[in-house]
């Protein structure tokens, strides 16, 4: 699966929030985005993973079935992949 990374205002569409509420959701523990799986801090901007907030959307009452995406993220992640031989 590809990840995609998003504005606010996009983001916002897909929870059907204002960016003023994204931010607040940020810093709201019991929400549960995680710095760096759902968004991520890029010089002044924030992005947000498009996928998993849709699956977040679809598993807000579910924390463990969203727990599964989670999981799939990190997996595609660069440092979760195996590292390659050297060939002789």
């Amino acid at each position: 699966m590809q990840y995609e990374w998003i504005d606010k205002h996009k983001a916002g569409e897909i929870v059907n929030a204002h960016a003023d509420t994204l931010k607040r959701w940020r810093s709201n523990p019991h929400i549960g985005w995680i710095e760096g799986i759902h968004y991520q801090k890029v010089g002044r901007q924030i992005l947000y993973n498009e996928q998993l907030l849709r699956d977040w959307m679809a598993h807000r009452h579910d924390t463990d079935g969203h727990l599964a995406a989670i999981e799939g993220y990190q997996r595609t992640l660069t440092r979760n992949q195996p590292k390659r031989r050297k060939s002789a």
